[in-house]
Parts: structure tokens; C-alpha cells; sequence
């Protein structure tokens, strides 16, 4: 789990709107995706590790991946959720 205080400060790369933690039922369906080879990150490669946590842009537009409890803050590893 991300610590609040780094969640607070965090904010995405590309447009520094605020992010906050994907819901469960966002991250269950974002999985099923993977698993069948849907998905595909900003910069074109197929995301094949399932993901277990996730900050989303305050749009909703993009889920930047968390791994091993480290936010991946790339814009070209951000999954598109729109």
C-alpha cells in the first residue's frame, strides 16, 4: 500500500493532475484484459504481468501501474483506460 503522504504529492508526469489508488473492481477488469492480450501501454507494448495496484489519473484517462509498492510514474508505461 502507498503511504499517504507520497500519494499526496504524487501527480502525473504528463499533465500534473492529481492520482489516486485504482479501485478493486478497476483493477479486476483491467486483469481479465491482460490475460486475454488486451492491453497495451502508451508506448505500444502488451502488458502481460497482471498488475496489483495502481494510480489513476484524475481524468481516468490513464493508470499509471504500482510494482512491488513502487509507482512506475512513466508516461510510456501508463495503461490508457478510455
Amino acid at each position: 500500500m502507498i503511504d499517504k503522504e507520497l500519494l499526496d504529492i504524487l501527480a502525473c508526469p504528463e499533465t500534473k493532475e492529481p492520482v489516486h489508488l485504482a479501485e478493486a473492481e478497476m483493477l479486476t477488469a483491467l486483469n481479465d484484459r491482460i490475460e486475454r492480450g488486451e492491453v497495451k501501454n502508451r508506448a505500444g507494448k502488451t502488458v502481460e504481468a497482471k498488475i496489483d495496484g495502481g494510480l489513476v489519473r484524475e481524468d481516468g484517462a490513464y493508470l499509471y501501474p504500482i510494482e512491488d509498492e513502487i509507482p512506475i510514474m512513466l508516461i510510456d508505461e501508463a495503461i490508457p483506460l478510455k
